[in-house]
C-alpha cells in the first residue's frame, strides 16, 4: 500500500467504489474536484492495481481550525488499517492547528474514540438534493 498527498497524477478512473450507501452519490469526476479543492488530501494507493483504495480530507483556515469532512476505505480493504493509518496522518499533517473537527454517525464515534478523539456535539444542515455534487 502507497501512501501519498499527491493528487496530481490521480485519475477519476482510480477513485471508482466510494461512498458506499449514499443514495446519491458523487460520481468519481466530481469525486477527483472534491480532492483538488481539499486544503489537504492523503490517499491510499493499492501497489498493484495503482487503484485509490482509501482517501481522507481536510478543509483549513490554516491558522487555527480544520475539518476532516471524508475518510472512507474501499469495503474489500477494510479492516486493514487503512483508514487508521490515514486519520494518523492527517492529524500529524494538522498537529499545529488548535481545533481539528469530524462529524461522524453515532455508530462510528467509537471507531474515532480508539483513534484519539473525543466525542463532541454538533448541529448540521444538509442539501440531500446536491449530494452528488452535481
Amino acid at each position: 500500500m502507497m501512501y501519498t498527498t499527491l493528487i496530481e497524477d490521480i485519475t477519476s478512473e482510480q477513485l471508482n467504489g466510494f461512498f458506499v450507501g449514499w443514495p446519491n452519490p458523487p460520481s468519481p469526476e466530481v469525486h477527483l474536484r472534491l480532492l483538488e479543492k481539499s486544503s489537504h488530501v492523503d490517499l491510499a494507493v493499492d501497489d498493484e492495481s495503482k487503484q485509490v483504495v482509501g482517501f481522507i480530507t481536510a478543509i483549513s483556515d490554516g491558522v487555527l481550525s480544520a475539518y476532516i469532512p471524508f475518510l472512507e476505505v474501499l469495503p474489500p480493504f477494510q479492516g486493514q488499517g487503512i483508514g487508521q493509518q490515514l486519520l494518523k496522518k492527517m492529524v500529524e499533517l494538522l498537529s499545529d492547528m488548535y481545533m481539528i473537527d469530524l462529524m461522524c454517525d453515532e455508530e462510528l464515534q467509537g471507531y474515532y474514540e480508539k483513534l484519539g478523539m473525543h466525542r463532541s456535539h454538533g448541529m448540521v444542515l444538509r442539501n440531500y438534493a446536491k449530494q452528488s455534487g452535481v
